[in-house]
């Protein structure tokens, strides 16, 4: 006798079998990790290194004390009595944190107040603080490029404005470094199609030391119609008198449309600010989602940034020290045969090629009691992988002499070539 079968179970005897998913590619496998690994494999890993204790300018590592030339810390005050009494007080008066954003409940009245001392310490009439340096990069720009608008920008700018431009609904486009020609290539072609143009440009390169052509993308901001932004973290608290910055160095603060700054390098501390014309901060104020969706800076860093400011502004012995240290290292270096790519900065990077041989350099300057960093593609062009080396007002004359010493011995090992060609 014939059986009927249901309709579902011609469904599910007609369905066809389903092939198996393929496992998840484990990140183990991904390029990053396995040369991770290896540097591990071969006690040549030099990131990640925790420092046990620091002082003015040496720190301790596995119980051994090393002279510091890694650092960001140029004017020296991560240590300074004034400095960390400021946020001894902050902290006891407004606790360590905020829990919220300055848009809502985590503005206090410190903000309000650095946001006036940075305005008129930087020469704009407005500026707004935010937590991170990256976010206030990351917040302005994505605010200031939109639909209709184009950034260009230096091709050796910071990560945070590379991912700026990903945020930003804006076209983006590269000149190359410090290239007037090339800047002025793409305005001309493209000004004319764009509500907007902005020039985005680091006015301290982080990994050569270069300074922005600053006076030159003026003059073709204002003959293209352009907006002009500097990214200033390595030149506040460094460049210009009192070390107000980069524009400064240059005379030309009314000139910038935009200038960032970051309170991780010489202010001692954390956090970014956006100065400008009222109205443009005020815009980026309601715009930025960084600024709007994170949290506060905490009263600690924020009191110890204004602290930071008197003190700059008040004792010029700490960028007199910090500059006839720069000078002795510089004048080192060149004596020793290094190429230091022209730095005119407390930046001086010192060329090696070789990314094997800068790594095993490291571990031998640490093992010498010397704390520096290598620097490896993509950070900087295939084959010219450097060790960075930037110094500090607190740095002394014997510690650095040492720091000579031993690169000199260095060079020796591992055969240091004297130019980049």
């Amino acid at each position: 006798m014939e059986t009927t079968k249901s309709k579902s179970d011609l469904e599910s005897t007609s369905k066809p079998t389903r092939e198996p998913k393929m496992a998840k590619t484990p990140f183990s496998e991904s390029k990053i990790i396995e040369r991770a690994n290896l540097m591990r494999e071969h006690d040549l890993y030099p990131f990640f290194r925790a420092i046990e204790e620091t002082e003015a300018s040496t720190v301790t590592v596995k119980g051994k004390k090393q002279i510091m030339i890694g650092s960001n810390n140029y004017l020296g005050l991560t240590h300074h009595p004034y400095v960390k009494e400021a946020a001894i007080k902050a902290i006891e008066k407004y606790g360590t944190g905020c829990t919220g954003s300055r848009f809502l409940n985590g503005n206090l009245n410190i903000h309000e107040e650095l946001d006036v001392k940075l305005a008129e310490y930087l020469g704009h009439e407005s500026a707004i603080v935010f937590s991170t340096g990256m976010q206030a990069n990351l917040g302005a720009l994505s605010a200031l490029c939109g639909p209709k608008d184009l950034m260009l920008f230096d091709s050796e700018n910071h990560a945070s404005i590379i991912d700026s431009s990903r945020l930003s609904l804006g076209t983006t486009f590269k000149y190359k470094h410090n290239d007037m020609s090339s800047l002025e290539e793409l305005l001309e072609s493209n000004v004319s199609r764009f509500n907007r143009v902005i020039v985005v440009a680091d006015g301290v390169f982080s990994m050569t030391g270069d300074i922005m052509k600053l006076p030159e993308v003026v003059a073709l901001a204002k003959k293209y119609g352009a907006f002009v932004y500097v990214d200033d973290a390595h030149g506040m608290g460094v460049m210009g008198a009192q070390g107000r910055g980069t524009m400064h160095h240059f005379n030309l603060a009314q000139e910038v449309d935009f200038n960032m700054g970051t309170f991780s390098k010489s202010f001692a501390s954390i956090g970014g600010v956006i100065s400008g014309n009222r109205d443009s901060i005020d815009y980026i104020r309601h715009s930025a989602r960084s600024f709007m969706f994170s949290a506060s800076m905490p009263p600690a860093a924020v009191a110890t940034v204004s602290a930071c400011i008197d003190m700059v502004t008040s004792d010029p012995t700490i960028l007199t020290n910090l500059w006839e240290n720069v000078a002795f290292m510089r004048n080192g270096f060149k004596e020793l045969g290094f190429y230091t790519y022209g730095s005119q900065t407390p930046i001086i990077p010192l060329f090696i090629g070789d990314d094997m041989k800068a790594l095993k350099m490291t571990k031998f300057l640490e093992a010498h009691g010397v704390f520096a960093t290598p620097v490896l593609p993509p950070a900087v062009p295939k084959g010219e992988a450097l060790i960075r080396t930037s110094y500090m007002s607190s740095h002394n004359k014997a510690d650095l002499a040492r720091v000579l010493e031993v690169f000199a011995e260095a060079k020796k090992v591992f055969e240091i070539p004297t130019s980049i060609h």
